[in-house]
């Protein structure tokens, strides 16, 4: 196994194989991974082009039962603090986003068990009826939809028709952390099996919604538990496609319990930046890879050098920030570090172009 024999095998259009990954990690250089990874994005992309969005997080409420050891944001229910937000500060929290020029939305809260099925589709019905195509908004993560499925007693196709139906078109990926059972077991065992998450994940696409695929790295999981991730999301986009893009992000470990426990160390950019190129090459069947300036600020535009084409300029995000993470609205100085880069940014409007782009990639 060489360098030279797999970057043939990649320029050919070829798959790596889960071991020929593994060797690049641990004897590819940066170029020759930045190499690699250009290869693989330019089979999808404008090699001088990226495109981001400007979005924001709305965390719909605190209150979460999972109990995760990785995450600072959530508040046991009847604890201090708890909150859930009415519709009328989820609608002034959109219309402040639009005033910069946004147009996309993300809810991300927890397992609130004190919220029904009905809150969400009220919610989300609402929200679609007061802004239309004017944004678009990916409704929940796989996690909490698993959640609110099993709460609501229903399964997994019945509760996406039900977000189908209240004007739903996007669930993201998020939940995923580390597709691994033992690192599951480690970190979120109130949390579902892997198997069940693509079982929901699979439901989300049959009922004709749209769905990402999502990765945290820099907790303590092992380069095979990153890799199986990588494998296990190839091969459900091989067997179901659907997958409209592909974002990693790095833990942010202040403020929670198992940063604690790891000394609070954040692994480094140089890391993060590897594995996106090893992400971008493995993952050969799915269109779009992310970089994530909420976690790496602007040394994220790095990561267009190394096969990412696509990122998002946030607004806010409560989970993260109170992890450490710290958001800039100096807009215009983070998209000229892609210029000084080589690229040409272009924003990529998802509340126009979702649905015909959606239907571009089944």
């Amino acid at each position: 196994m060489t360098v030279d024999g797999i970057r043939l095998k990649v320029q050919g259009g070829g798959r790596i194989t889960r071991e020929e990954a593994q060797w690049l990690w641990k004897h590819a250089t940066d170029d020759d991974l930045r190499g690699m990874a250009q290869m693989v994005r330019a089979r999808f992309h404008d090699p001088a082009v990226c495109t981001y969005m400007l979005m924001r997080i709305i965390n719909y409420t605190n209150v979460c039962v999972a109990q995760c050891d990785y995450c600072a944001f959530y508040t046991l229910p009847n604890q201090e603090g708890g909150y859930v937000l009415s519709t009328d500060a989820v609608f002034a929290k959109i219309d402040e986003l639009i005033a910069l020029g946004g147009d996309l939305v993300a809810f991300n809260g927890g397992f609130n068990p004190a919220l029904a099925l009905e809150y969400y589709c009220e919610l989300f019905h609402a929200v679609r009826e007061r802004y239309g195509d004017r944004i678009e908004f990916y409704a929940l993560t796989i996690a909490e939809f698993m959640y609110l499925a099993d709460h609501a007693k229903l399964d997994y196709a019945t509760t996406a028709r039900r977000f189908k139906a209240a004007g739903v078109r996007w669930i993201t990926g998020g939940g995923s952390e580390i597709l691994t059972e033992d690192f599951r077991r480690r970190h979120s065992k109130f949390k579902y099996t892997v198997a069940q998450y693509f079982e929901a994940q699979r439901a989300i696409i049959e009922a004709g919604l749209r769905t990402t695929a999502t990765m945290v790295i820099g907790f303590d999981e092992s380069v095979d538990e990153r890799l199986e991730h990588l494998e296990r999301t190839r091969q459900f986009q091989d067997e179901n496609g659907g997958l409209a893009s592909f974002l990693c992000w790095t833990f942010k470990p202040y403020f929670t319990a198992l940063g604690g426990a790891l000394g609070g160390i954040e692994i480094s950019t140089g890391e993060y930046l590897r594995h996106l190129a090893l992400s971008r090459i493995y993952l050969d069947n799915v269109p779009r890879i992310r970089t994530s300036v909420l976690t790496q600020n602007e040394r994220a535009l790095e990561g267009l050098l190394y096969g990412a084409d696509d990122f998002d300029l946030p607004v806010e995000d409560e989970v993260t920030q109170k992890a450490g993470a710290t958001i800039s609205l100096q807009f215009d100085k983070i998209l000229s570090y892609a210029r000084e880069l080589g690229y040409t940014p272009m924003y990529r409007r998802v509340a126009t172009a979702g649905v015909e782009e959606a239907a571009q990639m089944v």
